[in-house]
């Protein structure tokens, strides 16, 4: 087996990361019926509304935890409220409002006021940090293993047709046109 030369591996990753990047952050089908869970950026760039709330919830979550002092009780309470929320949204599907981005930004506040205190000098802070990173790890995990909700593809009239769905179709088009032109680099540089 030969090696890829390192310059032709480089150019076959570039073209796949452009290939791909209309919706590398939307993780649902493209078509009217996930309509309602995509966010759209520009005229070709879709982003997941779960996801972009979350990663809201970070930033501003961390942002408020730093900037506003807090005690241990307002952090545990913020913890609590994160967990019960977190835990109703892998089981009741929530609003991605209060399902993501409210526990995400309660977490991420409580655990960076408490680390905020921790590096001013309260070592008991760095319990709720620990059980800040310990719940984020935890429903990160929880949500990656339910998967995403794909209960609208199960009512959807294409399904039975062959081939890619219309949610599909442009990914499966994007993915093929990668795969034969990386094909062709690949095949003159054996030459």
């Amino acid at each position: 087996m030969s090696r890829l030369a390192p310059a032709l591996a480089k150019r076959i990753d570039r073209l796949s990361w452009h290939a791909h990047a209309f919706h590398r952050f939307a993780h649902h089908p493209l078509c009217d019926r996930y309509a309602g869970e995509l966010i759209a950026l520009g005229r070709k760039q879709q982003v997941c509304r779960g996801c972009l709330s979350a990663a809201l919830g970070l930033v501003i979550g961390t942002s408020v935890g730093i900037c506003i002092p807090k005690d241990a009780s307002t952090e545990l309470v913020q913890l609590g409220i994160a967990a019960v929320l977190g835990l109703a949204s892998l089981k009741l599907r929530l609003q991605k409002f209060a399902g993501r981005f409210v526990p995400v930004a309660l977490a991420c506040a409580a655990t960076a006021a408490a680390s905020r205190r921790f590096f001013e000098g309260d070592a008991r802070a760095l319990i709720i940090v620990a059980l800040g990173i310990t719940l984020a790890v935890c429903g990160f995990l929880a949500y990656r293993k339910r998967g995403p909700n794909r209960d609208a593809c199960s009512t959807c009239p294409e399904q039975s047709r062959a081939g890619a769905c219309s949610g599909l179709a442009p990914l499966v088009r994007r993915e093929k046109a990668f795969q034969r032109l990386s094909q062709r680099w690949l095949d003159a540089a054996r030459k």
